[in-house]
């Protein structure tokens, strides 16, 4: 059996602290920092070791695993941390920091510690299925080079799909945030509509269960607006972060239906709902009726 790598994560929010976890739950060395040390502290009784810097935690580290908030973040944090990185370490970048950030941080790499294999490896997936190790990871970058960095994905995802060179995922899960954002406007408005003309989502749910519309997405962003819960799974702010990513990757390419959400979002961000869930958007609306 081939030994477990030493894994460090930088980053210790809803999706780093459940690597971390998942990581820890199936017997890795985990070394973990976060701008805010209370995030990872839950974590130490589990065997994490938690580092004042994020140079110190991946001192000795065989796999980084950057689960940061944005291309500005994530590029500062590299460039603190990178002479310390281990030789012949993997970086994975596995954060949504669009596709400017994630070629630029592999040309810094690049240039400075050409030994250290690069891996681009964001995830389709939110919190509760990142805390059950349910995400699918899509990777990119040299493959060959990346059997540490399988050996960690294997232990915090359900699979990974491998899309090619370095930063072919980060535009990939671009697409595919799209997509979810389009279909949250989409099922709120939808909502809305049925309850006006007398069902509930509930109902809705009901008529589209076992049939080609029955996204299990689209069920559990259902139960939310039926229950009035909307307790972050993925911020409606950050959301909006990935949406403004796909448009500005988009480049001259039309994309009304996404530039409108933007404006919409940005609008109920300013409102309050930046922090609940991007289901929440439902809510926002419901408020403009009045």
């Amino acid at each position: 059996m081939n030994q477990q790598p030493v894994v460090a994560v930088l980053g210790l929010g809803a999706m780093g602290h459940a690597f971390a976890a998942n990581l820890l739950k199936k017997g890795f060395t985990v070394r973990g920092w976060n701008r805010t040390r209370a995030r990872g502290e839950d974590l130490i009784p589990l065997g994490l070791t938690l580092s004042e810097r994020a140079a110190q935690a991946v001192e000795g580290a065989d796999v980084v695993i950057a689960m940061l908030s944005d291309g500005e973040t994530t590029h500062q944090i590299l460039s603190d941390v990178q002479s310390a990185l281990k030789p012949g370490a993997t970086f994975c970048q596995m954060g949504t920091i669009g596709t400017e950030a994630t070629d630029a941080l592999l040309a810094q790499l690049t240039q400075v510690r050409p030994d250290v294999v690069f891996i681009d490896a964001p995830v389709s997936g939110t919190k509760a299925p990142a805390e059950n190790a349910q995400i699918l990871i899509l990777a990119s970058g040299e493959r060959s080079r990346a059997q540490e960095a399988e050996q960690v994905f294997s232990a915090i995802s359900k699979g990974q799909v491998w899309l090619g060179d370095a930063g072919a995922s980060s535009r990939m899960k671009l697409v595919v945030n799209s997509w979810l954002i389009g279909m949250m406007q989409s099922l709120s408005e939808t909502v809305i509509l049925a309850e006006k003309l007398g069902f509930t989502a509930s109902e809705l749910w009901s008529v589209l269960e076992g049939g080609p519309l029955a996204a299990p997405y689209a069920k559990a962003k259902l139960d939310m607006i039926s229950g009035g819960d909307f307790t972050p799974q993925m911020h409606l702010i950050w959301a909006l972060k990935d949406a403004r990513l796909a448009k500005d990757a988009a480049g001259d390419a039309r994309l009304p239906a996404l530039e409108n959400i933007i404006a919409l979002w940005q609008q109920a961000a300013e409102a309050g709902y930046g922090e609940q869930d991007l289901a929440s958007i439902y809510q926002y609306l419901k408020t403009k009726e009045a």
